[in-house]
């Protein structure tokens, strides 16, 4: 015979299972609600993650970007230097060659002389240095003048738009009738370099705004009388 302490602790026992039961029943029924409240948390951060990568990936883009347009801008900045530096280069060496090759003569090969002379010279001023080496040839003859050039230096002064204005120095060696041992001296011409136009000379100007030696013939009372050494013969360049 079951004594009633017993009774009551089957009971007892019986009302916790079934209250385990009911809490399980409880806990399962609520479960899909909680599934899916965190699969929704879970699409929120994956959204969040998303927006700030793509913020990022933007940030990289526009930040090479502007490296991109400044590394370009400091590059179009070198190549205009260097051009620019260039072009003065050129004009002073197309300038000294020039100086070098005219101030040489030889007065038994004057027409290698006139051709240096007037070449890479503009039309103008070729037209301008035939007319007058042509009156120098007068005197350059009977003088047997001869004259050895060199080139020492030359610099552009400034430049106009393509246009450079360039002074070369020649060292010359000077022999005729009159100094038969020969007289050295340094001729220095101005000349204007067009960049624009081939790089051909386009003015001569200067202190010795002559071709062939240094320095113009000194004035003369007589037409015929004939210059001295220390002032060579050379078609001054007339005005235009």
């Amino acid at each position: 015979m079951i004594s009633r302490t017993e009774a009551r602790t089957t009971k007892q026992q019986a009302s916790e299972e079934s209250a385990v039961v009911e809490s399980r029943e409880g806990d399962v029924q609520h479960k899909p609600g909680a599934v899916a409240g965190r699969l929704r948390n879970g699409d929120r951060v994956i959204r969040v993650r998303s927006f700030i990568v793509a913020l990022a990936l933007l940030a990289m883009i526009g930040s090479i970007g502007i490296l991109g347009w400044q590394l370009h801008a400091k590059t179009d900045d070198l190549n205009s230097m260097r051009d620019n530096a260039d072009a003065r280069s050129h004009a002073e060496q197309v300038a000294l060659d020039y100086s070098t090759g005219a101030a040489q003569m030889d007065f038994r090969d004057l027409a290698s002389w006139r051709s240096r002379l007037t070449s890479g010279t503009s039309d103008e001023l070729a037209d301008r240095l035939t007319h007058a080496a042509s009156s120098m040839e007068q005197i350059i003859t009977p003088l047997q003048w001869v004259a050895t050039a060199k080139p020492v230096a030359a610099k552009v002064v400034s430049e106009n738009n393509g246009s450079y204005t360039v002074t070369a120095f020649v060292k010359v060696l000077t022999t005729n009738s009159q100094a038969p041992d020969g007289i050295d001296s340094t001729a220095s011409y101005q000349l204007t370099v067009d960049g624009r136009d081939n790089w051909k000379i386009s003015d001569i100007g200067g202190d010795d705004a002559s071709l062939g030696g240094a320095g113009n013939p000194p004035p003369s009372s007589s037409s015929t009388a004939p210059p001295t050494v220390e002032s060579p013969p050379a078609p001054a360049v007339p005005p235009r």
